[in-house]
């Protein structure tokens, strides 16, 4: 071959195999555009806000275009350990029915090879079998991945390649096409099921048409009036008028044979009878990343989606000038030389993708913009059942700042490493991503595997514990897990947190949304009545009341009253859990919710406990610190007790304040992070034991019950 240069996926060997269930044998004897397809597919579904998982056994169709079974080919024998591999692992139609078999899909699994127009008339006949109902849902595109270069020196005996491996579409420069390697899939729908299913729609197939050149001037040669005549069955199928469709990406590849062609074909359908103010814009993609062959007309397009989502035409590279060959001045149509608006008009933007092969098959598929109710959707707003109130107001006011759990999995810890990775690339890119958006999307578009994670807090957190986990790096914010076979149906555990975790309008809402809740509360209220002389909805509703929560008597009892309200809440929605456990007096919480104390005992037992908290007011403070409690053991004096471990990097420490104080700056000098907790006593310490005789004094008429759910304890287990 003469040229140098080509679009190679260099990384096109790289699999996960185990992800995929195969053997390392069988995925190395497998043709890469198969192992490609399967990764696409995947990715694709999931783009659609679809869990993989869910399509198993389902009439959801396969239709992929793929030119090239040159993976065994290359071998003139076949190695012992592949042997019973190479075959199928190579064969095209197998690579539809990998993809079938892999994901359980019972649709048609159809793979299609029209060489250049392969993925455009797999995308043609996918929308045919929804319109017929054989299938519900479809995957379709191409691939294409050149494993041996026959197609390099075969080209390059017909001068068809440009020495510079550059396509130069419509351009009086054009010398060739330039060969490149790509895959792209799309997931197709029947608009109705599509709105019914809450599926993110970003484009609409108005219509489309496939022919053949048959008996022309030559058997790989274009033909002009073919061209025109798939034009013009795709305009009927999509039931307009050329005018009414505003740019064309073209086959465009570059050769001066076929552009010249190509362009008279487009100048005597869309260029004719058109204002002269609005002509019809002409581009292609294969200027931007060669030609990617029976992915060439998936390519496209995915190019013209984005161009009607993001109103822009993209130029065309490469283009010195017009080609001279064609009388562009016989229509209105103008090729992109430059990047241009595409303007709102009061009408749908309109796009024709086309895409010739060398076989003669000529396919031609008109876009519409999507509708704007069916444009992607973002995280669904919290539902309300009452209309808000003063006190719901108030309480996103004072809220602080979103803790939300994100949530990863993978089939691998490789994987899950990999899957963090790429999600602080992505936020990395996009440092505007609404959390919540995030959160959202993890939590429902992605199936549940073996290897998981979650990582919990705002904004920041969550980002720093994204980095640690494809660091492989612990973090407080991150908890891993590994689901094994046998808990396939997932545990449910309730944990109640200690005091620190509050905020003012905590439970406001609920209060007024859930009647569950709510009676729950009021009981509480009631039960605290003979040990308090404050009011919980008071407490709860009233900003005036917020600062209330800094007194540690008010503020465990709220907590205790929000927790066992959240469990009631949960378990009125069929949640029930498997065990509970609480943190420091959240195991009050978890001792009423798992049955072993009475609401009157646990109210009780909250409210005098944490009156006797107050006569240590002012006698210390507490502290978190991001390190294990044996990294720390060298910096704590004899006055700083550890008061709980709470993860693996994760201390809690408690002393008087300025030692904690003192600590806390010899952290900041080592750069270990930290947190000063707000209260005023050394919880978890021995100072607490000047108060152990008041209150087992106090609740000496509380009896524990035995439980009716297991209850683990941070003590004894």
């Amino acid at each position: 071959t003469y040229t140098r240069h080509g679009g190679f996926l260099h990384d096109a060997d790289h699999f996960d195999a185990d992800f995929f269930g195969m053997s390392p044998r069988e995925a190395q004897a497998t043709d890469p555009q198969q192992r490609l397809l399967l990764e696409t597919a995947w990715e694709t579904i999931e783009n659609a806000h679809i869990d993989p998982t869910t399509l198993h056994g389902t009439r959801t169709g396969i239709f992929t275009g793929v030119m090239y079974a040159d993976y065994a080919a290359r071998l003139t024998t076949i190695p012992t350990p592949y042997e019973g591999h190479l075959g199928n692992g190579s064969a095209p139609s197998i690579a539809s029915g990998r993809l079938a078999y892999t994901l359980g899909l019972q649709g048609p699994a159809l793979t299609i090879d029209t060489a250049c127009s392969s993925s455009l008339v797999a995308l043609h006949l996918a929308c045919q079998s929804l319109h017929n109902h054989e299938t519900d849902l479809a995957l379709t595109g191409g691939v294409a991945i050149m494993s041996a270069p026959g197609v390099f020196v075969e080209f390059s005996r017909q001068r068809g390649l440009a020495p510079d491996g550059r396509c130069k579409p419509f351009a009086a420069a054009a010398d060739g096409t330039g060969w490149s390697e790509g895959v792209g899939l799309l997931l197709v729908e029947r608009l109705s099921d599509a709105r019914r299913n809450g599926h993110p729609v970003l484009a609409i197939v108005r219509g489309s048409a496939v022919n053949q050149d048959g008996a022309s001037n030559g058997l790989t040669a274009p033909n002009g009036p073919s061209q025109q005549l798939v034009i013009e069955d795709a305009l009927a199928s999509a039931r307009l008028a050329a005018a009414e469709v505003d740019v064309v990406e073209a086959h465009g590849t570059g050769t001066t044979l076929g552009d010249p062609i190509e362009a008279q074909a487009l100048i005597a359908t869309y260029g004719r009878q058109r204002p002269a103010d609005r002509p019809l814009r002409l581009g292609s993609i294969k200027s931007n990343l060669g030609h990617t062959q029976a992915a060439a007309g998936v390519a496209g397009i995915i190019k013209m989606v984005e161009a009607m989502r993001h109103g822009v035409l993209p130029r065309t590279l490469h283009v010195d000038e017009p080609t001279p060959h064609v009388d562009w001045s016989a229509g209105a149509v103008e090729l992109l030389t430059e990047q241009v608006s595409w303007p709102e008009t009061g009408q749908a933007r309109r796009a024709a993708v086309s895409s010739f092969g060398i076989s003669g098959t000529n396919a031609h598929l008109i876009l519409e913009q999507a509708p704007a109710s069916t444009e992607p959707e973002t995280a669904p707003a919290p539902v309300t059942l009452q209309p808000d109130t003063d006190v719901k107001a108030q309480a996103r006011e004072t809220s602080g700042p979103d803790v939300l759990p994100w949530l990863l999995s993978a089939k691998t810890e490789a994987g899950l490493a990999a899957q963090a990775r790429r999600l602080a690339e992505h936020l990395d890119a996009h440092p505007d991503l609404d959390t919540g958006q995030v959160a959202w999307a993890l939590a429902t578009t992605r199936s549940v595997l073996d290897h998981r994670a979650v990582i919990v807090g705002d904004q920041d957190r969550l980002r720093e514990g994204v980095q640690a986990l494809a660091a492989g790096e612990p973090h407080p914010a991150v908890i891993t897990g590994h689901a094994s076979p046998g808990d396939a149906g997932g545990k449910t555990v309730f944990v109640f947190p200690g005091q620190g975790s509050q905020w003012p309008g905590m439970g406001a809402e609920l209060m007024t949304t859930s009647p569950v809740f709510r009676d729950h509360i009021l009981a509480c209220e009631q039960a605290l009545a003979p040990h308090v002389d404050w009011s919980l909805t008071d407490i709860l509703t009233s900003g005036e009341a917020a600062a209330s929560l800094d007194r540690v008597d008010v503020v465990q009892p709220a907590l205790f009253a929000v927790m066992t309200g959240l469990a009631h809440l949960w378990r009125s929605l069929g949640v029930e859990p498997d065990a509970v456990i609480g943190h420091s007096q959240g195991e009050i919480a978890a001792a009423y919710t798992a049955g072993a104390l009475t609401l009157h005992d646990a109210t009780q037992l909250i409210a005098l406990r944490s009156q006797a908290l107050t006569t240590l007011a002012g006698t210390g403070t507490m502290a978190a610190v991001h390190a294990a409690p044996r990294d720390l053991t060298h910096l704590l004096p004899d006055t700083i007790t550890v008061a709980a471990v709470n993860g693996p990097a994760t201390t809690i420490v408690a002393g008087p304040d300025h030692a904690i104080t003192a600590l806390l700056d010899e952290c900041e000098r080592r750069e270990i992070k930290t947190r000063r907790i707000d209260v005023d006593y050394a919880s978890h310490s021995p100072a607490i034991d000047t108060i152990t005789d008041h209150i087992t004094t106090a609740t000496t008429g509380i009896n524990p019950q035995p439980t009716t759910t297991p209850m683990y304890s941070t003590v004894t287990g």
